[in-house]
């Protein structure tokens, strides 16, 4: 599926294919809800990276998550969060441990998505304690990771 996102000054726009565009994956951990999630978590789409073009490439920042180690060791996060500089609008994760891989975030598509027909709630483990999560009974809920991709889901509901 062909998508066009943009930040909401407009100073960044861009497109991709996506072969996984469903909203279904709410991830609550600490990065994803302080970066881009509003409401107590983001929701990150997969998308083919060598699709992705974009304008108003001078306007892009890049933030890399100062991650600590559980030992008092602190390191960045291998992930690229992309943002606006002029409007702060999160946009799209890239991680080189996965090059072929972008993850638009669901927030930032202009294009209408599809109804997902049921949420994963995933790193409720490190979910802020005010955020109840929402969704459908029997949505699968994990306190770390999934034990499915985004791929794998979309592939097993013959999206």
């Amino acid at each position: 599926m062909h998508l066009d996102g943009s930040c909401h000054c407009g100073a960044v726009t861009f497109s991709v294919e996506s072969a996984q565009p469903v909203p279904f994956m709410r991830c609550y951990c600490s990065i994803c809800r302080k970066t881009a999630g509003g409401g107590g978590y983001a929701i990150n789409l997969g998308a083919d990276f060598k699709t992705l073009k974009v304008k108003g490439k001078r306007h892009l920042r890049v933030y890399q998550a100062q991650m600590a180690d559980g030992h008092g060791k602190v390191h960045a996060s291998t992930g690229h969060r992309h943002f606006c500089g002029k409007c702060g609008s999160a946009l799209w994760l890239w991680d080189p441990t996965w090059p072929e891989l972008v993850h638009p975030h669901a927030s930032a598509i202009d294009t209408p998505l599809p109804t997902p027909p049921a949420s994963v709630h995933m790193m409720l483990g490190s979910r802020a304690p005010w955020c109840e999560p929402e969704g459908n009974r029997g949505d699968a809920r994990f306190d770390e990771y999934p034990d499915m991709s985004l791929a794998e889901w979309h592939e097993q509901r013959g999206l």
